[in-house]
């Protein structure tokens, strides 16, 4: 089935270019140049997924924590690798394994002989960009260990708080297929993602670019033809410009609507929560300032409502024997609220 997304970016394309002549209030111009720049570098390497690639970005401009979810050999690690080294800062990639740890994660105090007193000695999450390999292969201690730092960007380990180092980015992904020594993700450990992202297989002519773009390509290190392109003072930057970008009244309730007809669905056992109003608003705002508009716009909302709506939704069981998924649901639900204007 085709992500219900990519039509509605096509909607929103259509949209700048009738707004193309308006007078940006807030210089979007080296935010979108830059962002453009990171795209190309990761198109060196990757065939297709824009689709992932825009959310990423999106992701990154609000600040958010990505799940990505796909079945294995769709580029989902790769992908993160290749836009962490697009940017300028720490990076930091942890497998996750059934006999992973919290300590293994966040660290833990070792006794220094010469101090004679006990040392914290960091984990490899003390980063900015962390890449969470099949999330869902560590039991239910170790995923609570990423509890307070994705949420509160900060650990507390034997009374002492460490904020972590901002720009602060949690990306993990999983595989929906085989479920053979995996865990299962709580609503609450989910609720922490900014967007989950439904990674599908390329087209027959992405398939065969791919093909042609391993024949040509004869480096061993395919991610050496990859820059920096973003400071962490940039992003960080971007970061607060999209804060600004205006949100008519309007827009909001229309926010609301849609998160609370997702309470009273008849068709969900599990409706959205109020972190999902706030991702849904910061989301809307990244997409509005990726097509350099400094206001939001109802197509940005609903956009972004697919990936931070899906895993925040639980169907009903009856419904989901029946075949019916979140993304159905969420499409019905947009159809059948007013578009503001």
């Amino acid at each position: 089935m085709e992500n219900f997304e990519n039509s509605e970016q096509k909607d929103s394309i259509n949209l700048n270019k009738e707004q193309e002549g308006f007078q940006s209030r807030i210089d979007m111009i080296e935010l979108c140049e830059n962002l453009n720049k990171v795209k190309s570098e990761i198109a060196k390497v990757i065939v297709g997924q824009e689709n992932m690639v825009e959310h990423l970005l999106a992701a990154l401009l609000s600040n958010g924590h990505v799940l990505i979810e796909g079945v294995p050999g769709v580029a989902k690690t790769i992908t993160a690798k290749l836009l962490a080294k697009t940017i300028d800062v720490g990076f930091s990639r942890i497998q996750f394994t059934p006999d992973l740890m919290p300590s293994d994660i966040l660290g833990t105090s070792v006794f220094s002989v010469k101090n004679s007193e006990f040392e914290f000695k960091k984990g490899p999450v003390f980063s900015n960009f962390i890449l969470i390999d099949e999330i869902n292969r560590s039991p239910a201690k170790t995923q609570a260990a990423l509890f307070e730092v994705m949420e509160e960007r900060q650990i507390t380990m034997d009374g002492t708080r460490y904020i972590m180092e901002e720009p602060f980015l949690v990306v993990a992904t999983q595989n929906p297929i085989e479920h053979e020594g995996t865990y299962r993700l709580p609503e609450a450990q989910l609720d922490r993602f900014l967007f989950k992202i439904n990674v599908t297989y390329p087209n027959l002519e992405q398939e065969v670019a791919i093909i042609k773009n391993q024949h040509e390509n004869r480096r061993e290190d395919k991610t050496e033809v990859v820059h920096r392109v973003i400071t962490a003072q940039q992003l960080k930057n971007y970061q607060q410009l999209v804060k600004e970008i205006i949100v008519e009244g309007q827009l909001m309730e229309y926010i609301a609507k849609i998160i609370v007809n997702t309470r009273e669905n008849q068709f969900l056992y599990l409706g959205a929560s109020p972190r999902a109003s706030l991702a849904l608003l910061t989301a809307s705002k990244a997409f509005a300032a990726l097509r350099a508009r400094d206001f939001v716009t109802p197509e940005d909302i609903k956009e972004a409502s697919y990936a931070v709506l899906r895993h925040r939704v639980i169907v009903s069981p009856e419904r989901e024997m029946e075949g019916l998924t979140a993304d159905e649901i969420i499409r019905q639900i947009l159809e059948g609220i007013e578009i503001p204007r």
